[in-house]
């Protein structure tokens, strides 16, 4: 048994997986234990090419090498973050990220020596970086004096200096194959508009190579931004990035040299995690197509695709080459288990399982859900259905309508862990892919722009009718729950649409986009809302009528608000606390409604911890089997 096993075998503890009518406290034990041996971006691999290498959330976060060719795997550090992992060229140390000495600085951790040590100090912002060719530089991008400009550190001074000063968002620095200059990119103030731009690698004048319009990216100041990093060829010649430009977030490839780009792979699918071949003559990447994710590789030469990874349901991500080209690793999640890493030679075949985070038997007690379709209006809505297992023949179990956050989001073919609980607790889920999801195409995508939960509201009611229709449904009793733009939905259906359901589970949702002015401290909020409706105050007209406070009063539905308690990191002091939920709950309490009120402790505004996900599992059933169990019919002709 591999040692992969074993760690995920002491993630889910020694007791059997609880059956159908076990106790609640028990299934939400083991769906909360269920998460992936695999973190932070995708695995890497050692320079000879013989272990793939990967951050993992066990320990409080640690780095792990397994054999490319499948054994056991080892530990090769302590304690790390893993947001943000880099390994040298060299394969003998890795940089990261980490706030452990109170703000977010570089460290830089010896792999043979076992050691590490801080490499920066700047008290800033950090959000991107990656190592020279030679392993001697490391470029950052960082917020330090009121905007992300690009800076260098060398790795054995500790040296840092500063490369850019332009007042626009400029972050994710790659280096050019022979380490000469620098890529990077450049966002307007709204983070839609972007450039490419090349610079000397010790700074100097700034080369546009190319620019792209109109593809919004709500991770510009993160870690994991939408629009990635410039993906320069080994050989320098070619730089891919994502567009939109198609209607599609396709890869578009133009010479570094400058010129007029052409889309790698054209499709009607969004396209991601791009990689370049070690010999420049052909990329893979992640092909989406509703909910399903496979890998790809496109030549250079005649434009040809062929489908490395294959399955009629999953997520394939983050592919990475081995050093000689023959080889991908990459991550692999199901709707019934969460990410693990396998290998598959370039050429194709048989992939190679590396980690378990799983057993088999966890697995197969999971609810596998149907895809499914419905007609809203114009459009087509892709959902996900989840049925409890045991029902017999003529039992009829309540619905719940689960809507993700975003809006720009999607559910994909990966673990839900609260539809899962929902599903194993009796209930039929429906997770719909609304309007305004990603993964569609952009005129579905912006098809919610301005009108959150006025316009996308009739995906989530013909959702109702959608539950209504099926055999094993009690069509007087529907739910609705979901967290972030879910709980906004949720807030928004129970006061657009009175009577529609009998009970409700706001999670740490927005309920008055006015008042979101005073205590917002997010960037990344702001330029959304500003992006999808104008600019504050100029359409506050907008904002006060996307509102949900402001129908508090049609409100029937049984609403138990939960949010987390708000904590920041210490070096984020000003902070202020976010009343959003609160502000629903004194709305609905103003108009004397069934309201009641939970704030996770320990948490962000959002409840993210294995403790507090718990507890919200447990909450949330008690909520909806008081008022959706409770065996009371509806007056007649209702």
């Amino acid at each position: 048994m591999h040692s992969t096993r074993l760690l995920a075998l002491a993630l889910i503890s020694a007791t059997p997986w609880p059956a159908a009518s076990a106790q609640p406290a028990a299934t939400a034990d083991q769906i909360v234990s269920v998460s992936s041996l695999v973190a932070g971006e995708g695995p890497s691999w050692s320079p000879d090419g013989r272990r793939v290498l990967y951050a993992s959330p066990l320990g409080g976060g640690t780095l792990w090498g397994v054999p490319a060719e499948g054994g056991a795997p080892v530990r090769l550090t302590r304690e790390i973050a893993t947001q943000l992992v880099r390994m040298a060229p060299a394969g003998d140390r890795i940089a990261y990220l980490s706030d452990k000495s109170g703000n977010p600085e570089i460290w830089l951790a010896d792999l043979g020596a076992g050691n590490e040590r801080r490499l920066t100090n700047l008290g800033a912002r950090i959000n991107a970086m990656s190592f020279a060719p030679d392993g001697r530089t490391l470029a950052f991008s960082a917020l330090r004096e009121g905007q992300f400009d690009i800076w260098t550190v060398d790795v054995a001074t500790g040296r840092v200096a500063r490369l850019t000063a332009d007042p626009r968002y400029e972050t994710n620095p790659s280096w050019s194959p022979d380490g000469g200059s620098l890529f990077f990119i450049r966002s307007d103030d709204r983070w839609a508009d972007h450039e490419f731009v090349r610079i000397p690698r010790n700074g100097g004048p700034a080369v546009v190579v190319a620019s792209d319009r109109d593809l919004f990216d709500y991770g510009t100041m993160g870690s994991r931004s939408r629009f990635g990093y410039p993906l320069i060829s080994p050989d320098g010649k070619w730089l891919v990035f994502k567009s939109h430009r198609s209607g599609w977030v396709n890869y578009w490839l133009t010479p570094t040299s400058g010129g007029a780009p052409r889309a790698l792979a054209a499709e009607p699918a969004d396209q991601g995690d791009a990689r370049w071949a070690p010999d420049s003559r052909s990329v893979v990447f992640a092909s989406l197509h509703n909910g399903t994710q496979d890998l790809r590789i496109a030549s250079l030469e005649g434009g040809k695709v062929r489908t490395l990874t294959t399955g009629a349901t999953g997520v394939a991500s983050t592919p990475e080459w081995s050093p000689d080209g023959t080889r991908i690793a990459y991550a692999y999640a199901t709707l019934t288990a969460p990410a693990d890493l396998w290998v598959v030679a370039a050429g194709g075949g048989t992939p190679v399982r590396l980690t378990t985070s799983v057993t088999p038997e966890v697995e197969s007690a999971m609810v596998a859900p149907e895809k499914i379709s419905y007609a809203s209006g114009q459009f087509t809505i892709n959902a996900y259905l989840y049925r409890p297992a045991g029902l017999s023949p003529g039992d009829r179990a309540p619905g719940i309508l689960y809507i993700h956050g975003g809006p720009t989001g999607q559910f994909s073919d990966q673990f839900i862990p609260q539809a899962q609980f929902l599903a194993r607790m009796g209930y039929v889920v429906l997770a719909p892919n609304i309007r305004g999801s990603s993964g569609y195409g952009k005129g579905f995508e912006d098809a919610n722009n301005s009108c959150w939960t006025i316009c996308d509201l009739p995906d989530v009611l013909a959702g109702v009718a959608y539950l209504k229709h099926q055999a094993a449904v009690d069509t007087a009793k529907i739910g609705i729950t979901g967290n972030s733009y879910g709980g906004i939905m949720t807030m928004g259906a129970i006061a657009r649409a009175p009577g529609v359901f009998q009970a409700a589970v706001p999670q740490s949702g927005y309920a008055d986009w006015i008042s979101f002015q005073n205590y917002n401290t997010e960037l990344q909020h702001a330029k959304l809302n500003a992006y999808e409706w104008g600019p504050y105050p100029d359409s506050a007209a907008v904002y006060r009528r996307n509102s949900p406070l402001s129908l508090a009063s049609q409100v029937t539905t049984p609403t138990f608000v939960v949010q987390g308690e708000g904590i920041t990191p210490a070096w984020r002091p000003g902070v202020y606390p976010i009343p959003a939920s609160l502000e629903f709950v004194h709305a609905l309490d103003r108009y004397n409604k069934v309201v009641k009120y939970k704030v996770y402790p320990g948490e962000t505004y959002y409840v993210t911890s294995r403790d507090g996900s718990r507890q919200v599992l447990l909450d949330m059933l008690e909520w909806f089997d008081r008022y959706l169990r409770d065996g009371i019919a509806p007056p007649p002709g209702s």
